[in-house]
């Protein structure tokens, strides 16, 4: 075998690779010797065609694919252990001739980071003082907001309501929808089942049937009816508003607080911790963006493809799709077209993700067992299931993902302390 190796920039090596003519005939009889007892030749019995017949008969190139498909493997092996190459993918390969076989192989490296004096990176942090009192006020709001039980009430329906409804629609006289006895939360901002169907409900009587028209947008999930004409009716049987308990001692303590007072303390501090940890997260973004942008990143291009996939992924999962195909159906878009759009999002999060593994390992950080422990710990006790939960947090794969994030947490803080002059109230690796 002979190698030569040739670097190709972004962290890529071009390898050709030339077989030794013994290499070549041994691979090749092997092949004959697996395909002659495969292939049914007319005269023969299995494996006992001569090796120039079994070529005429299935020809000379599948003899050749048949033994460049184990040679090929064996030679890269070598050639990467020869030239002490680490390759973090599999290589693309390229046959450039069959006799004697020459093939190239590209072959993805490690990235290679170089990170700026990131000592020198300065910010200043923004502290939170106080939480205005609004705040608590629409959050105690919201709390008893939550708190509303759902009553009949005899009037027509607004805004808020929850109605009991039968309803039919047909889109350009086909059938569309038939539902009776279902419930609708009658919220101005609803999309469903068409955006304004809230509206038409607003003033509707019981048991009294509406009709009217509505246009589906050029968005609509269904690619066949979007732009068309949706003609609904409907018929409200029971009308529910939402009442609000009364702000108090007795709304507190049913929380688990001594009483109103004690709560708003609690919502406040509560409030001041939520400030607090956003204020971090901006810092520590800041304090990346300023590192990255003092620091040289260089990775081969299949790193950013595999992050365009996953984001891919984790897009279409997100509405609801396990198929990727069902996800492309509904956007109208093909898959290189949301590739394209994901490209530059990909490539900030890659370079961002190799920049805080160098800082990681420049500053040692490291995360113990007991730390991931603790972490599954506050994740099991706020599950429903807990003992489900604490069965699939106890898989390798998963601690390792919780190590992993623990540690990007880490490397994100110190980096934030750093960038505040505040390095010195830190010790490496903690």
């Amino acid at each position: 075998m002979k190698v030569s190796t040739e670097n190709s920039g972004n962290c890529q090596a071009v390898l050709t690779i030339e077989a030794e003519t013994g290499e070549l005939d041994k691979s090749l009889d092997e092949a004959y010797h697996h395909l002659v007892n495969k292939v049914s030749i007319p005269g023969f019995r299995k494996g006992k065609a001569p090796r120039a017949i079994l070529v005429q008969h299935i020809g000379k190139e599948n003899l050749e694919e048949e033994a460049f498909e184990h040679l090929i493997p064996q030679l890269y092996k070598q050639a990467i252990e020869s030239q002490k190459i680490e390759p973090i993918a599999r290589p693309e390969i390229e046959v450039v001739q069959a006799e004697p076989l020459v093939f190239k192989a590209i072959v993805s490296l490690k990235p290679e980071v170089k990170l700026g004096d990131y000592h020198s990176v300065r910010l200043e942090p923004h502290p939170v003082m106080k939480i205005a009192k609004k705040e608590v006020t629409a959050a105690m709001e919201e709390f008893r907001e939550r708190q509303g039980a759902r009553v009949p009430v005899d009037r027509s329906v607004e805004l808020g309501d929850l109605v009991t409804m039968d309803i039919q629609a047909d889109v350009e006289g086909k059938p569309w929808l038939n539902h009776k006895d279902i419930l609708y939360e009658v919220n101005k901002d609803s999309r469903s089942p068409v955006p304004g169907f809230a509206s038409h409900l607003q003033g509707a009587e019981k048991n009294k049937e509406g009709t009217f028209s509505l246009a589906i947008p050029d968005d609509y999930p269904i690619e066949e009816m979007r732009g068309k004409e949706g003609a609904f009716k409907v018929t409200v049987t029971e009308i529910k508003k939402k009442q609000l308990p009364e702000l108090d001692d007795k709304l507190a303590q049913s929380a688990g607080y001594d009483n109103l007072v004690d709560m708003k303390k609690k919502v406040t501090a509560d409030l001041k911790a939520k400030a607090e940890a956003k204020n971090r997260l901006e810092l520590g973004q800041k304090a990346l963006d300023a590192l990255v942008e003092i620091s040289e990143v260089d990775y081969p291009s299949i790193l950013e493809e595999e992050e365009i996939t996953g984001l891919l992924r984790d897009e279409a999962q997100r509405f609801g799709f396990k198929e990727l195909a069902d996800y492309l159906k509904k956007t109208s878009k093909t898959e290189e077209e949301l590739k394209q759009e994901l490209c530059p999002i990909a490539k900030k999060r890659l370079i961002q993700g190799l920049v805080l593994g160098k800082l990681a390992e420049e500053e040692k950080i490291e995360i113990s067992s007991s730390e991931v422990d603790n972490k599954v710990d506050e994740i099991v006790n706020d599950a429903e299931d807990k003992e489900r939960a604490r069965q699939f947090f106890s898989l390798p794969q998963v601690r390792q993902s919780i190590e992993q994030s623990l540690r990007t947490q880490k490397t994100m803080d110190r980096l934030s302390q750093i960038a505040i002059g505040n390095a010195e109230n830190m010790t490496k690796g903690e």
